[in-house]
């Protein structure tokens, strides 16, 4: 969508750094800080098996969205690429879709800032705390992309200095004994209690749901490739780079913490972080982490609010959402779709506060369906690009899936078998009953609003500004 509206359009303002750390931003929030203990329960060591694949799953992924991109560099790209390549409501079912998973989102980041928050200020009440969080964030994203870009770095940065610290800590413990009176813990930890798969298997593809939603935000990339600079080399080294330093994160931040307490432990006795923080002898450990979990909130609201913007800006651009919200601001923000998006949050904050204790799981559980309608579609889409090139010009490719097209069947067949994972676990199963739900009621509307005759209109419109 780097299509015009009203004479304006989206501001190339990202540079590389930009894009690498907001993806990674998004990506590193509540799926490592509160999900992977849930993950770690069900998988014990064998989780890190299950991160590990699930991780090369999403570079294969990512390399199909970056394939499509460097060629046609569009923000709200996977909706646009849907479209093209699968169809109107496919497209229109993608975009709609991306902006409710990250709305869903949002909602257990925002409220999680109202806790984080009375940890310092424990009489002020939470919902005060998550409306200022909501406020801010929405502010912040009325910023020309360039400032926006520029604070989620720093925000994403915070994260990553946190994450690295404690694996550094973490090895000089495992290793020299450091912070544990010079006895060198080892990694016995891993298979001292019950081996290395303590739950076998089923354990580890149960465990997948959570782990697959600790991924959600790494296709940021492709909703920021109509306001980046340079798009062929920015966003083929972000996609790249992303991979290995999520693996990073994720796989060596928690080998260390199951490497320094026994699994069972994990999630029981706080945050393993500040554990592992305290055991070195940093008394404010607890302070500190809550400073950086409170960042990593924030940092995935902000990412939010920016990708549902960005996507009903898409629709509206094809007729499929209010007119309104395809004007963009003198900054070049779509401020109305922003805006729309901050009032759909307003509605989260008042709904966590009378949802069960279990809204955590379901959350994730919607959010994760909803993540891989987005995944699946990217490989369909991809699928489909490749059958749409002639003799020669696949050749010419300047950025390819590798293996194709093995790998993209692979990568589909492993996104089906989390669906039915999803299905089988009774925590988990509410997101394939919502899921479908959701998208029959879009269907409807689809068809209802006479969706389907606009976006016809608007293909033929956009063929011949294309020529």
């Amino acid at each position: 969508m780097q299509g015009k509206t009203q004479g304006k359009e989206l501001k190339r303002g990202l540079e590389e750094r930009h894009v690498t750390l907001m993806s990674l931003g998004a990506a590193i929030g509540v799926g490592l800080f509160l999900g992977s203990a849930s993950a770690i329960k069900l998988a014990g060591p064998g989780i890190l098996l299950a991160y590990g694949f699930s991780g090369m799953i999403m570079f294969f992924i990512m390399r199909a969205l970056g394939e499509m991109a460097i060629q046609k560099p569009v923000a709200g790209s996977f909706s646009k690429y849907a479209r093209d390549y699968l169809g109107p409501l496919a497209g229109y079912l993608t975009g709609w879709n991306y902006w409710f998973l990250w709305v869903v989102t949002c909602m257990a980041e925002i409220t999680a800032v109202g806790i984080y928050m009375g940890y310092w200020y424990p009489d002020v009440p939470n919902w005060i705390w998550a409306l200022s969080a909501l406020v801010i964030m929405t502010t912040v994203n009325f910023l020309a992309v360039k400032a926006y870009g520029e604070l989620e770095f720093w925000f994403a940065l915070i994260k990553i200095l946190a994450i690295v610290l404690m694996i550094a800590v973490g090895l000089l413990m495992i290793v020299f004994g450091i912070g544990n009176g010079g006895v060198a813990t080892g990694i016995k930890n891993l298979w001292d209690n019950g081996g290395l798969f303590p739950h076998g298997f089923k354990g580890i593809l149960l465990s997948l749901q959570m782990v697959m939603f600790a991924y959600l935000g790494i296709e940021m990339i492709g909703v920021t490739a109509g306001e980046v600079k340079n798009p062929e080399k920015s966003l083929a080294r972000a996609i790249d780079s992303v991979f290995w330093r999520i693996l990073i994160f994720y796989v060596g931040a928690l080998f260390v913490i199951m490497s320094i307490y026994p699994w069972q432990e994990i999630g029981s006795q706080g945050s393993p972080f500040v554990l592992t923080f305290e055991k070195i002898g940093i008394p404010a450990a607890a302070g500190i982490i809550n400073f950086v979990v409170l960042t990593a909130a924030l940092s995935s609201c902000n990412s939010g609010i920016f990708s549902t913007g960005r996507m009903l800006f898409n629709l509206a651009e094809h007729g499929e959402a209010p007119k309104g919200y395809g004007q963009l601001t003198k900054g070049g923000v779509p401020g109305k779709a922003v805006l729309a998006s901050a009032g759909a949050l307003l509605v989260g904050v008042a709904l966590n506060y009378i949802v069960p204790a279990k809204v955590f799981t379901w959350v994730t559980s919607i959010a994760t369906f909803g993540a891989i309608w987005t995944w699946g579609i990217i490989l369909l889409s991809q699928i489909k690009y490749r059958k749409t090139l002639k003799t020669g010009e696949e050749a010419k490719l300047k950025y390819k899936m590798p293996l194709f097209p093995l790998t993209s069947y692979v990568s589909l067949a492993f996104l089906a078998l989390v669906v039915v994972l999803m299905a089988y676990n009774s925590d988990t199963r509410i997101a394939v009953v919502i899921g479908p739900l959701w998208f029959i009621g879009l269907i409807i509307a689809y068809y209802a609003k006479g969706f389907h005759k606009r976006s016809h209109s608007s293909a033929a419109t956009e063929q011949k500004l294309v020529k």
